[in-house]
């Protein structure tokens, strides 16, 4: 028995691996860990440092689909919540965990990563990953999903009612970064189901050539 939705469409992953109740859980995880890796990069940029944790979400969404891609985030919220330092970094280095994380004008976003994979994931698994312009366009309407989530959790916790002072503090500096990820992810996610259909029709060639060797063919 799988965890995924009933809609049976392929996305990359299924492309690689064979579906399981147990390799649900497994990638589920790996999507959460995965996330929680990227989201220790930085890099600096203007007018904010770029980090990968938003990069990860689409690319968890859009490997895993709708089901798992959700889950998976949902799972690194919630390990994030109990302790572990899985959240992106404060500028002292340090993590926000529990109470002290949700208090956080950030962490809508953190909960709008939920959403946004899932909406990925299922645009994903109806092809919208395996061309660079709609791949562009799913990234980049996860991107704005995170935002959607994240932005009146900001103005609600800055006490923030001018929507044009809550877009200045919250979404206008991420532009140029949002724009960096959707881009790098738009091209990695063609490149990878190229490599895949390329993999898939190598191990069928195979199984053909073997078949043709056994006399009993």
């Amino acid at each position: 028995m799988s965890l995924a939705l009933p809609d049976r469409r392929v996305v990359l992953i299924d492309r690689l691996i064979p579906r399981s109740h147990v390799v649900d859980v497994v990638l589920i995880t790996g999507g959460a860990l995965l996330t929680a890796a990227l989201a220790q990069i930085s890099i600096p940029l203007w007018p904010v440092p770029i980090t990968g944790q938003t990069l990860a979400v689409l690319l968890v969404g859009a490997s895993l689909g709708a089901a798992r891609g959700g889950a998976s985030l949902a799972l690194y919220a919630l390990l994030g919540f109990i302790g572990l330092p899985f959240y992106a970094p404060q500028s002292d280095g340090t993590h926000l965990t529990g109470l002290a994380a949700v208090a956080a004008p950030s962490f809508g976003y953190i909960l709008g990563f939920i959403p946004a994979a899932a909406l990925v994931g299922w645009l994903s698994s109806r092809a919208w990953d395996r061309r660079f312009l709609k791949a562009l366009a799913t990234f980049a309407g996860g991107s704005l999903v995170v935002f959607a989530v994240g932005l009146p959790w900001l103005a609600a916790v800055l006490g923030l009612t001018d929507p044009l002072t809550v877009l200045e503090a919250g979404f206008l500096p991420f532009v140029v970064g949002g724009i960096i990820k959707a881009l790098i992810a738009a091209a990695l996610l063609p490149a990878a189901w190229w490599a895949a259909d390329a993999l898939q029709a190598r191990r069928s060639g195979h199984a053909g050539d073997d078949a043709a060797g056994d006399p009993r063919a």
